[in-house]
């Protein structure tokens, strides 16, 4: 995919609330703050004194439940 796609694929997910409604709340907040470019992994971490290991579990759970894979 290319940069592009991803973009527009990324903007897609953000437009529907429905998608967003499968997520749990720290999972969906951390979506929202480093795929929306606010914050990279270490530094949203640092920000809700989570462990970096911590935050990527639950980015990888919000993109694998957004990208239908289902999560865990």
């Amino acid at each position: 995919m290319t940069g592009r796609q991803q973009s527009l694929a990324r903007f897609e997910r953000q437009q529907s609330d429905s998608d967003l409604s499968v997520l749990t709340d720290a999972e969906r907040d951390c979506w929202r703050a480093i795929d929306d470019g606010e914050y990279g992994p270490r530094e949203y971490a640092d920000e809700t004194d989570r462990a970096p290991g911590t935050v990527g579990n639950l980015l990888r759970r919000a993109r694998d439940k957004l990208d239908g894979g289902g999560g865990s």
